[in-house]
C-alpha cells in the first residue's frame, strides 16, 4: 500500500476496482487528474466481477477487430428489449450502444487484447468481442496502464462513508489496515458494484429462498457505497429483486465460483425440479439471449434446485463444465443418484420423448424448430428424445452475478438525487448503475459495455469538473 495516500488531497476518488472503475480512473488520469482507486478486495482478488468476464457486446457497422459482419444499433437495442421486456431507459440504452463501437479501439489502445469468438452454444462472433486471457488479463492490462499514468490503488480498503451535503461530495471515510482514514477528494466516482455479496440484504429482498443462492461473483460487492449514498438522498433505480442470475452447477462454492461454474447444457436437455417435473421451455432461444433467465427460474423452484438431464447424443454439443456430470445407465438409476422419485422422473422423460415429433434437421447452433407437440411446457427447439444411455445430469442452483438496484444517472453519468437534479461532483459507473438500462433480464456481454461506456464518461466528466 502506497504511503501517504490517506493524507493526499485527491482530484478524483474512485470507489471500486473493476472494469468501470479502471476505465474511469484511466480516463481521468489521462486528462491530468490525480486519481485514487479504493478497492475493497485484497490485491490478489482485485477487479470485482470483471475478473470473471470474457467479452463485451459491441455495436459495429462492419467487421471490427475480432467481430464479423455488422451489428446495428437497432438490432442491439431489439435484443436488449427482448431480455428486459421493455424495462430500460431507451435514451441511456441507445447512447450506450452507440458509444460501444468506439470502446473496442479504446480498449485495444489501453492494453486489452482480443481473440476469435467461441463457437457452439456461444456463437457470438458478430456481437461479442472476447478478451484474450479473459477478464483477469483485461484487468491486469488496465491496472498496468493506470499505474503508468500515476493512479494510486489501495487494496483491502473500503469506502465506508461518503460525506454528501446538499448533493455535494466533501470527502470519504476509508477503512484500511484496521484504521479509518478521512480522505479528501474534489470528486467521487462510485463504481463499487451491486449488493449481492450481502446475503442478509439479498434475503430482505428475496425472502428466505435467497439463502440457497450461490454468488458466482465477487464476495466483496456488499453494497456498502450504494447503501450509504441511498441513505443520503441518492435517487435509486431498479428493483432489488432483479439481478443477473444464471443457472450454475449446484456444487459450486458459495462465493466467487465465476464463469467456469456456468452450465451451457440446458438447450439440449430437459430440466426438472426436485419433484422431477419440467417447468420451462428449455429450447426457447439461442443460449446467449436466454441463458440469464435460468437463474430466476431455478430460484422459483422448491428448494431452489433443478437438474439438467441429457443423453449420449448431446454430450459433446456444449462447453464442458468444470464439474463432471453425474452419469447413469438408466433414468431410474439417474433418479436414484439425484435423489428424485424414480417413477416420476421416468414418467416425465417418457412424456417428453413421446412428444418429440422430429421431421426437421437438428441444428445445434441455430433455432431449428425441432419442437415437442402437445406437451406443457413445450420445448420449441432442439427437442430430441432422451433415450440413449449413458445419461448425464448436472444439479442447478441460482448463481447471482450482480444485483440491479442502483443509482439513477443521466447520460453524463451524473448521480441523480431524490430531491431532483444531479449531484454536483458525484458520478456512477458499472454495476452500481446498470439498473438504469437493465430493468430485468440480461444480454451476454452488456455488463462490460455499460461499465466501459459509463466509466469513460465518468472519468471525463470528473476531470472536467476538476479543471473548471
Amino acid at each position: 500500500m502506497q504511503a501517504g495516500w490517506a493524507e493526499t488531497d485527491w482530484d478524483v476518488l474512485v470507489a471500486g476496482g473493476g472494469n468501470a472503475a479502471l476505465c474511469a480512473a484511466i480516463t481521468a488520469a489521462e486528462r491530468g487528474a490525480k486519481v485514487l482507486i479504493v478497492e475493497s478486495a485484497p490485491r490478489d482478488w482485485r477487479g470485482g466481477n470483471s475478473r470473471h468476464t470474457r467479452n463485451f457486446r459491441c455495436m459495429h457497422e462492419g467487421p471490427l477487430g475480432p467481430l464479423t459482419g455488422a451489428y446495428s444499433e437497432d438490432e442491439y437495442f431489439d435484443d436488449l428489449l427482448r431480455v428486459t421486456k421493455g424495462r430500460t431507459d431507451e435514451d441511456l440504452a441507445r447512447m450506450t450502444i452507440r458509444a460501444s463501437e468506439a470502446c473496442l479501439t479504446w480498449m485495444q489502445d489501453h492494453g486489452v487484447r482480443f481473440q476469435p469468438s467461441l463457437s457452439g452454444t456461444l456463437s457470438l462472433s458478430r456481437t461479442n468481442a472476447f478478451f484474450l486471457g479473459g477478464g483477469k488479463a483485461l484487468l491486469n492490462a488496465y491496472y498496468r496502464t493506470a499505474e503508468a499514468l500515476g493512479v494510486t490503488a489501495v487494496y483491502d480498503a473500503e469506502a465506508v462513508h461518503l460525506d454528501l451535503e446538499d448533493g455535494f461530495f466533501a470527502g470519504a471515510e476509508i477503512r484500511a489496515g484496521g484504521e479509518t482514514h478521512r480522505v479528501k477528494s474534489k470528486t467521487l466516482i462510485a463504481a463499487s458494484g451491486g449488493f449481492q455479496g450481502d446475503i442478509d440484504w439479498l434475503t430482505r429482498a428475496w425472502g428466505p429462498a435467497a439463502e440457497n443462492f450461490l454468488i458466482r461473483g465477487t464476495p466483496y460487492n456488499r453494497g456498502v457505497v450504494l447503501a450509504d449514498l441511498l441513505d443520503q438522498g441518492a435517487e435509486p433505480v431498479g428493483d432489488p429483486t432483479q439481478c443477473h442470475a444464471v443457472a450454475i452447477d449446484g456444487r459450486a462454492p458459495k462465493f466467487d465460483g465465476g464463469i467456469v461454474t456456468r452450465l451451457d447444457c440446458v438447450p439440449f436437455s430437459i430440466v426438472v425440479n426436485r419433484d422431477a417435473e419440467r417447468f420451462h421451455d428449455e429450447g426457447e432461444d439461442v443460449w446467449p439471449k436466454r441463458y440469464a433467465i435460468w437463474g430466476r427460474l431455478v430460484a422459483a423452484q422448491p428448494g431452489q434446485v433443478a437438474y439438467a438431464i441429457i443423453d449420449r447424443k448431446s454430450r459433446e454439443l456444449f462447453m464442458p463444465s468444470v464439474y463432471p456430470p453425474i452419469e447413469a445407465g438408466s433414468i431410474a438409476e439417474m433418479a436414484g443418484k439425484l435423489e428424485l422419485d424414480a417413477a416420476r422422473l421416468e414418467a416425465t422423460v417418457a412424456d417428453f420423448n413421446a412428444a418429440c415429433r422430429g421431421g426437421r434437421a437438428f441444428m445445434p447452433t441455430e433455432l431449428d424448430g425441432l419442437a415437442t407437440e402437445g406437451l406443457e411446457p413445450p420445448k420449441t427447439n432442439w427437442a430430441r428424445p432422451i433415450a440413449e444411455p449413458p445419461f448425464h445430469a448436472w444439479p442447478l442452483r441460482p448463481g447471482v452475478t450482480f444485483t440491479y438496484l442502483g443509482l439513477k444517472v443521466d447520460d453524463r453519468a451524473r448521480m441523480q438525487t431524490a430531491g431532483g437534479g444531479a449531484a454536483a461532483n458525484v458520478w456512477a459507473a458499472g454495476e452500481v448503475m446498470a439498473g438504469n438500462i437493465l430493468g430485468e433480464g440480461y444480454l451476454a456481454g452488456i455488463g462490460m459495455t455499460i461499465g466501459t461506456v459509463f466509466g469513460r464518461i465518468a472519468g471525463e466528466e470528473a476531470a472536467k469538473h476538476v479543471r473548471n
